[in-house]
């Protein structure tokens, strides 16, 4: 009886945690919301499809030899919500390029999220959190492209590949670490699916991209 007691206790306190805890969502992935994200071609146009499984909507996202991204202007609260959640899945991967290098700075998922630091978008901070084909979860480096923004991975393919994956980091904390720069307002989030410059097949798949207090 008393073990019962016990786990139902902890149980309580659980769910009290979780509605205790604030989330804001960034993505609906509607029709609606879809017709009005902001695109951002590099080159050609990633092709992006909505879709919904029990989890909700979600976004499928096939490149091959394009590679463009879907955005919008958002302010997030780092003080209040700090923690980004992304859920994602690589069903075609790009095994065997070098993602550090500019010939190979090609990735089947990517999630940008960006702080204004000045008037022109290439003073822009940004952290590229992505879903690594050949690097371990945790390894970052600097784009070979611009020093405004690191690339961070959050999931990689040699762990999970057509596999859902729920992550979550610290922005508020990587913006200190990776930038040393104290942000307490996010102003823009994007999705990426990108094969530009291998001109392999990437196929991907995101949902319940959001911000948390925990």
């Amino acid at each position: 009886m008393t073990r019962i007691l016990i786990k139902t206790t902890i149980l309580f306190f659980i769910l009290i945690n979780l509605a205790l805890s604030e989330q804001v969502k960034v993505f609906e992935f509607t029709e609606n919301e879809f017709k009005n994200l902001k695109v951002r071609k590099v080159k050609k146009n990633t092709t992006y499809t909505l879709g919904s499984n029990d989890n909700g909507n979600y976004i499928k996202a096939e490149a091959k030899g394009v590679g463009s991204g879907l955005g919008k202007e958002v302010q997030i609260n780092l003080d209040k919500t700090p923690f980004i959640n992304i859920s994602w899945k690589v069903e075609k991967d790009l095994k065997g390029i070098d993602e550090k290098s500019k010939k190979g700075h090609d990735y089947a998922a990517r999630v940008f999220v960006v702080k204004k630091t000045g008037l022109t978008a290439l003073s822009n901070k940004a952290i590229n959190y992505v879903f690594s084909s050949n690097y371990p979860v945790n390894e970052f480096w600097r784009s070979p492209y611009t020093k405004s923004s690191i690339d961070y991975v959050l999931s990689t393919t040699q762990e999970n590949l057509n596999e859902w994956v729920t992550v979550k980091a610290n922005v508020k904390e990587h913006f200190k670490k990776l930038h040393d720069l104290d942000v307490d307002t996010l102003n823009g989030i994007a999705i990426m699916t990108d094969t530009d410059q291998t001109d392999i097949k990437a196929i991907s798949y995101y949902q319940n991209i959001f911000f948390s207090s925990e």
